[in-house]
């Protein structure tokens, strides 16, 4: 969650999805919803079947990848497409040519539309980072690599908390009974934002205990059953959560979101990885990258610790 004075953004045209958020109702999130899903369909037949064992083998490889600074250590498509922050790049300019000693990593697969998340936390070395990097897998092979960079400039910023609190979590898989569907996955991570950004009347799946990590900042240290996820809302007004893709691992109850803040072209490029248990919020992490160049103002209402 972003606060009320994080970022001022101009008034600009927005794109048909962030107007379809804000001015649909029930049957558009729910059109939207098909849409995504018939095109995970579309992929899988457009290229051999997909397994949890071989998207699990291209996050290894990409672990070894940045691991080593070398990219020769992941089998690429011909074709692959490299993009970071939301910037399509090339092979020689993005951060997995530079070596980092990642402290942990995690990651969820998408089964049915061969994609992965990974969530890499790099504490030593001289620069800390938490990153989030996506795989589109083709026959085996990485066909994209995209990749949100976080760093000190960054919203909340703390990759030592970051390790901390994420490394303590427990993200594995659900047995059967515990878990929910595919759309379901997707529809808890558009009630979020749309009840956060939009509508207060949204009811999403809040559980508890839940706790958010954002950036660094973790909203249930000391781990207290209490605590929920569930904030005051909707807050900032005027804000929107854009072009929203998804990577969904029914099999872990986690669903990652890539999204932008108002602007489909110039917003804030940001990921919220949701874990839901029996249905209900257990952890967000949220990676949101500065793109100004300037140091964020924490807002009065940062989320407290």
């Amino acid at each position: 969650m972003i606060g009320r004075n994080l970022y001022q953004f101009g008034t600009q045209k927005r794109d048909f999805l962030s107007t379809n958020y804000y001015y649909g109702g029930l049957m558009n999130r729910i059109i939207m919803s098909m849409v995504i899903l018939l095109c995970g369909a579309t992929t899988i037949h457009a290229q051999t079947e997909c397994t949890r064992s071989m998207l699990k083998a291209a996050t290894d490889s990409y672990i070894a990848a940045q691991e080593a600074g070398d990219l020769s250590k992941m089998a690429l498509d011909p074709k692959v497409k490299y993009i970071e922050n939301m910037i399509e790049t090339t092979k020689d300019k993005g951060l997995w040519n530079t070596a980092l000693p990642i402290a942990f990593h995690r990651s969820i697969y998408d089964v049915g539309r061969c994609k992965t998340f990974t969530e890499v936390i790099v504490t030593e070395g001289g620069h800390p980072y938490v990153i989030g990097t996506r795989l589109m897998v083709k026959d085996g092979k990485v066909a994209e690599i995209d990749s949100l960079v976080t760093d000190a400039d960054d919203w909340l910023f703390n990759a030592e908390n970051y390790l901390k609190y994420s490394k303590a979590e427990d993200w594995s898989v659900l047995p059967v009974d515990d878990r929910i569907s595919r759309q379901d996955l997707v529809d808890a991570g558009n009630q979020y934002f749309d009840f956060v950004w939009l509508d207060e009347g949204i009811r999403p799946p809040w559980g508890t205990p839940c706790a958010r990590l954002e950036g660094g900042m973790y909203t249930n240290p000391n781990n207290e059953y209490k605590d929920t996820c569930q904030i005051s809302a909707p807050i900032p007004p005027g804000l929107f959560m854009v072009n929203r893709s998804f990577v969904v691992d029914e099999e872990m109850g986690a669903v990652n979101v890539f999204c932008r803040f108002v602007d489909s072209t110039n917003g804030m490029p940001d990921s919220h990885t949701f874990r839901l248990v029996n249905g209900k919020y257990r952890w967000i992490h949220t990676l949101s990258v500065n793109l100004t160049g300037k140091p964020i103002v924490l807002p009065k209402n940062k989320p407290e610790e």
